[in-house]
């Protein structure tokens, strides 16, 4: 048995504080007597040999350099080999134990310089360092010529060639071990040499070396655990055969095998201790230190390996004294730490028969296992899932609420994490099912033994309170549980039979959740993928998973084909239960219907759709037929003319029956009662419904629903509803016409007709934006974006030149209507927009739905704005919302001026500046011309233009002529309005160059100059010498154009910048490049001045005062920008913006340097109850000489174990 420290029951931890093997120490002088070499005397100092074998084999004198002559490239060779992983590594260790077995010094000597090669290092431990020097000397010599520039060392170059490198390293350690295992192991010259070594190495500053080294200990400890459990199994062989052999008679006994017997187990138990020995030493000379290194991959390792151990040999490890160690690393800071503690774990609770020596650690640890089911770390949120799910095998561990907080993980968005979750669900509810008899008939439907459990499961789903996930549900369990969910017979005979006698029967609420739940699984079965949000792309069936998908679609068509038409009529009152077993056509395969002779319940089936659609007026519930008579409307299939003629006769009573009402109701006008507008509303309700999916233009419904619209704006009291849906089915009709003429097939008649349409139908939404009723006007607002953007200029490509007759430009006054109801109903406070008063839950969700029904409305919005629908100016009154509304629609915003930018760099700025403008003006009008600048209202629109300034990110080529434009527009708009003090006072509006002045730092070195001379001359000589408050914006401004003005060392090439700049390299560069590079830039910005001078050519014959200009749409400035303006692009910016655009992206998201908070859902953070070990830092110091052939130890990364980088907060507060 490894002599392991001991801890009482109470599992009070504490450090082990056993003597480590220092680097030059030897076993023969270790303290606690761990090393056998001075009971034997065949050993002298590690690292060295005995007197008496200095002149072994006579080959002292035929070395040079430290190598042997014959086998100068052996240790390249051997490395070489390993690196190839191409040789069966067998044959190498047994060539290189002949060659130990010939000459012991050389064949050591090739494996130590293996050891430093493969930790990178281009130095070689020659025969004289090897005979003469000690480890530590050894080890600083090597450290000495070891190049750390470079920072790549064999276990982490990437490439082809090191792909395998580790796997094949560490198989040479293993294969060493076992073939030396009987003889060569016990010679207490070579293990313990490699063992010192390794001891050392693994306590180096160098990582490569404390990498390589720790890598190759623990697999060496690996390899003599199994030696050691080969041991014990001979002894206890051994011992068994003895006992055997004693009870046998006097005269049958054999004493000479008795005696035989005792000096094999005697051996065996030497052979034993030695081995124990050895793995103590690197217990404690490696692994207690490196368990804890800086490097998270040397950590795991660590972790890694004593998990091997303890499954090997769970005689030995199994025991509180090593499940300490990875109890306490599951609280490490690196997630693939985390991670292997996991994976060790679930080695150990995988078999059942070491649950008992678990015990204590599971009550000690379960809590942070259960934590670590939401670590922020998928992965090891997956693996902690499962851990738990082997832990369910031991009685009563986990409690309620341990479990319920893994339940829930089954709606998680992270499929695997989900999965992993159904795992554990399915195992823990439904792993008990009623044994069936044997000999008895299967039992099907409701006494089946999927019963209980499909019970069980709706139970389940109710209790959650998340009833709108059903398909995440399913979805967590289809892989453990398909043949549960897919048992559709089952269902449907919970649903249409009748209970058994005792059997409690599902309630209507039960029932809703059971027919959701089925849909879900013949969702999931028919199309195999997993719910929005958890695929991660399209994936490749294969052959077995395609012939499952065709057999899953052929039997739930058997079975619903029939089952359908009696679940409609059991259930077509109710909306919620009818809504989803009308979409379960969907999935069918309507060959069946005709193969399968099921033509009856095809006519069963649109029998029972036609009496929930007289039935019901629910918008789910019509549009549920609507797309289940589309479903079934398949050319391809046989069964289309059927279903064909069903839809038509519907349709045309539907048609023919509002005509007829719609008659009656407008000439009865004031007179109509409710109850005629009720028939209306609902006739159309259902004709919208089709309308959506079917074309019915056949029967014209335009000028029906048109003559309606007109006559509710000429009464005005036409009901909402009314209204709404007659706007959406004339809408329908405008796109469906559209949908034909699109073909190309079309004459021109119907194109001119459609655009009559169209216009008159754009004038009547434009009409009821001025309706009364809310609900009217979003809805007019809505539909008239959406046709803006279909007949918009964009609708001709694609080969669509027939449709420009088609093209609809909006007018002004429609354009200021549109914005007008932007800021009058999306940029609202939320109490204004509510009137729920039943309940906070209530009036919460009413708000989330308000502000979802406000956002639509303002993307629609902006989506005008982006495919310049509208004039870019109309922006904004938008952007100048950014910061006030930035919760509720700050992503809207920010998108749309991503966008805007990438149309037009200038006319996205002037955009900017001009809502900066409004809002200044604004203030001005509330606060008056002597506010004080101190005010929040001021403070918020800086904050404001400290935000625009942001989005342009650090690329200053890229940005250079939309800047400047911002500066001109800016600096015009300061000195528009003379001062109201009269002559000598500040201009009204010179506040304004304090915001902008937000925007100085986007300016290049040369455009602050001309920035600064195009402001020079809107001022007079006296304001430049004025020092009052009043001029204080304009002082600050103009030091803002100068600083860095005349900074010849600033970099031109700004575009160079980056967020990573921060990060540079410490190498000084050559005095004569800096000198040529100097020259450079203080060349190119004079060649960029005069470039970039034509922009201003025209603004510096601007008198004083100057109007702002007008801007325009940014169609007109892409098609018609007149020679000259302000607004060209100099040709070294057009030079330099091709060279980088390929370096950033042009989104906003990318360039925007406001802090980022990631909303992390799940995290690592757990507690750590009694941890009370002193843990020890100390390591070995090498001191190391200066050196030409590395950095000074000064330079040397800091790797040492620096507790804080490891452990979490919680953590580090408890070992204080």
């Amino acid at each position: 048995m490894i002599a392991a420290p001991e801890i009482p029951s109470e599992f009070s931890y504490t450090q082990d504080t056993d003597t480590r093997f220092s680097s030059d120490t030897d076993f023969s002088e270790d303290p606690d007597g761990r090393g056998a070499n001075s009971a034997k005397g065949k050993g002298g100092k590690k690292g060295k040999k005995a007197a008496g074998e200095k002149g072994k084999g006579g080959k002292g004198a035929g070395r040079i350099n430290g190598h042997h002559q014959e086998n100068g490239m052996e240790n390249m060779m051997l490395f070489e080999v390993v690196k190839l992983g191409r040789s069966a590594m067998q044959s190498v260790v047994d060539d290189w134990i002949e060659s130990y077995k010939h000459d012991r010094d050389v064949a050591l000597l090739d494996l130590i310089n293996f050891f430093i090669q493969c930790s990178g290092c281009k130095g070689v431990v020659s025969g004289e360092m090897f005979r003469n020097m000690q480890n530590s000397e050894i080890i600083r010599r090597m450290t000495e010529e070891f190049d750390e520039d470079s920072g790549d060392y064999p276990l982490t170059i990437a490439g082809p060639q090191w792909k395998k490198f580790k796997s094949s390293f560490c198989e040479f350690i293993l294969v060493l071990v076992r073939q030396c295992q009987y003889s060569i192991i016990y010679d207490e010259y070579m293990m313990d040499t490699v063992i010192s070594l390794l001891t050392g190495l693994s306590d180096s500053q160098v990582r490569a070396f404390r990498h390589t080294s720790t890598l190759a200990a623990m697999k060496l400890m690996t390899a003599l655990v199994n030696v050691a459990l080969n041991l014990s199994i001979n002894m206890d062989n051994t011992q068994r055969q003895y006992e055997a052999e004693r009870n046998k008679m006097v005269a049958k006994r054999a004493n000479d095998r008795l005696e035989l017997l005792l000096q094999k187990r005697k051996e065996l138990q030497e052979n034993q201790d030695e081995i124990e020995n050895m793995m103590n030493a690197i217990f404690k000379g490696v692994f207690v230190h490196r368990y804890r290194d800086s490097i998270a991959e040397i950590r795991a390792i660590c972790i890694e390996e004593i998990g091997v151990w303890m499954k090997l040999y769970s005689d030995a490890f199994l025991n509180d004294s090593y499940l300490k160690y990875v109890g306490w690393t599951m609280h490490d800071k690196q997630g693939e730490v985390r991670l292997k503690c996991l994976t060790a774990l679930q080695g150990l609770y995988y078999n059942r028969e070491l649950n008992a020596r678990l015990e204590l650690f599971t009550s000690r640890f379960k809590d942070r296992i259960v934590s670590m089911t939401l670590d922020k770390e998928y992965d090891v949120a997956v693996q902690a899932i499962k851990l738990l799910t082997l832990v369910l095998n031991t009685d009563e561990v986990l409690t309620p609420e341990d479990c319920e907080s893994v339940y829930h993980l089954v709606y998680s968005a992270h499929r695997p994490v989900a999965v992993a979750a159904g795992e554990f669900l399915y195992k823990k509810l439904f792993s008990q099912r009623e044994p069936e008899e044997e000999g008895a008939p299967k039992r099907r439907g409701r006494q089946s033994p999927n019963a209980n459990l499909i019970k069980t499961t709706v139970f389940f789903f109710l209790e959650s309170e998340l009833h709108e996930h059903a398909a995440y549900l399913v979805d967590s369990l289809w892989e453990c549980g398909a043949e549960l969910l897919k048992d559709w017979e089952c269902m449907i005979s919970l649903l249409l039979d009748d209970p058994l006698p005792g059997e409690e029967a599902l309630t209507d609420r039960q029932e809703t959740a059971l027919i959701e739940i089925m849909l879900c699984t013949v969702r999931q079965a028919a199309e195999c993928h997993p719910p929005v949000g958890r695929g991660t792309g399209k994936r490749v069936m294969t052959a077995k998973e395609k012939k499952t998908q065709l057999d899953d679609r052929t039997r739930m068509t058997e079975l619903f084909a029939v089952a359908l038409p009696p679940l409609l009529a059991k259930y077509a009152v109710d909306a919620e239960k009818v809504t989803n077993l009308l979409q379960l056509p969907q999935f069918f395969d309507l060959e069946i219907y005709t193969t399968g002779r099921l033509e009856k319940h095809l006519e069963s089936l649109l029998r029972q759709i036609r009496e929930i659609v007289e039935k019901h007026t629910d918008t789910e519930v019509l549009e549920s037929c609507s797309k289940t008579y589309h479903a079934l409307c398949n050319e391809e299939f046989t069964i289309f003319n059927r279903v064909d003629i069903a839809r038509s006769q519907l349709l045309d009573e539907l048609v023919d029956k509002f005509n007829r009402l719609l008659e009656d109701f407008l000439q009865e006008g004031e007179d109509a009662d409710e109850d005629d507008a009720y028939q209306v509303l609902s006739t159309l309700k259902r004709i919208t419904a089709f309308h959506n999916a079917h074309d019915l233009s056949g029967w014209d419904l335009f000028t029906s629903n048109f003559k309606l619209l007109n006559t509710g704006i000429e009464n005005g009291d036409m009901p909402e509803q009314i209204v709404i849906h007659s706007l959406q089915c004339t809408h329908y009709v405008i796109l469906w016409h559209l949908a034909k003429s699109s073909e190309g097939s079309s004459r021109k008649d119907d194109l001119v007709t459609l655009r009559k349409q169209m216009r008159a139908f754009c004038m009547m939404c434009q009409r009821y934006l001025t309706n009364v009723n809310t609900a009217v006007k979003e809805q007019a607002f809505t539909i008239l974006c959406d046709l803006l953007l279909i007949f918009s200029h964009q609708m001709v490509s694609g080969s669509r030149e027939h449709l420009e007759s088609l093209i609809y430009s909006p007018e002004d006054s429609l354009q200021s209507e549109l914005l007008s109801f932007i800021l009058n109903h999306v940029f609202i406070d939320q109490d204004d927009d509510t009137n729920s008063t039943d309940g906070q839950q209530d009036d919460e969700a009413v708000k989330i739905e308000a502000l979802h029904k406000r956002r639509n409305l303002l993307a629609a919005y902006c989506k005008l704005i982006i495919y310049c629908v509208v004039e870019m100016k109309t922006g904004a009154d938008i952007f100048k919302q950014y910061m006030r509304y930035y919760n509720d629609y700050g992503d809207i915003i920010k998108e749309t001026m991503s966008k805007t930018r990438q149309i037009d760099k200038i006319q996205c700025a002037k955009t900017l500046i001009l809502s900066l403008q409004q809002l200044f003006n604004e203030m001005l009008s509330e606060l008056g011309h002597g506010f004080d600048r101190s005010s929040s209202a001021f403070c918020g629109i800086k904050e404001l233009a400290r935000r625009f300034s942001l989005t342009f990110g650090l690329d200053q080529v890229k940005t250079r002529d939309a800047i400047a434009m911002l500066h001109k527009d800016g600096i015009e708009f300061a000195f528009k309005d003379p001062s109201p003090q009269g002559e000598g006072g500040p201009p009204l509006n010179l506040a304004f160059l304090d915001i902008l002045s937000e925007f100085s730092s986007k300016l290049m070195r040369q455009d602050k100059r001309t920035v600064h001379m195009y402001l020079e001359r809107f001022m007079t000589f006296q304001m430049a010498l004025q020092r009052e408050d009043c001029w204080l914006p304009l002082i600050s401004y103009r030091n803002s154009l100068q600083a860095g003005g005349d900074d010849d060392t600033m970099s031109v090439m700004s575009g160079y910048s980056s967020r990573g700049s921060s990060i540079r390299s410490k190498k000084a560069k050559p005095p004569a490049a800096a000198a040529g590079t100097s020259a450079a830039k203080r060349k190119l910005p004079e060649e960029e001045s005069s470039s970039s001078s034509e922009v201003w050519q025209q603004s510096m014959q601007t008198p004083v005062m100057m109007p702002s200009p007008h801007l325009t749409s940014t169609t007109r400035t892409r098609s018609a920008r007149p020679e000259g303006q302000i607004s060209a692009r100099s040709h070294l910016g057009d030079a330099v913006l091709v060279l980088f655009r390929s370096r950033r992206g042009t989104g906003l998201m990318e360039e925007d340097e406001e802090p980022i908070v990631e909303d992390v859902m799940m995290s690592s953070e757990g507690r750590m109850d009694d941890l009370n070990e002193g843990m020890d830092f100390d390591t070995m110091d090498i001191d190391l000489p200066p050196s030409k052939n590395r950095r000074e130890r000064s330079e040397l990364k800091p790797d040492y174990f620096d507790p804080a980088s490891i452990m979490d907060e919680s953590v580090r507060g408890m070992l204080c």
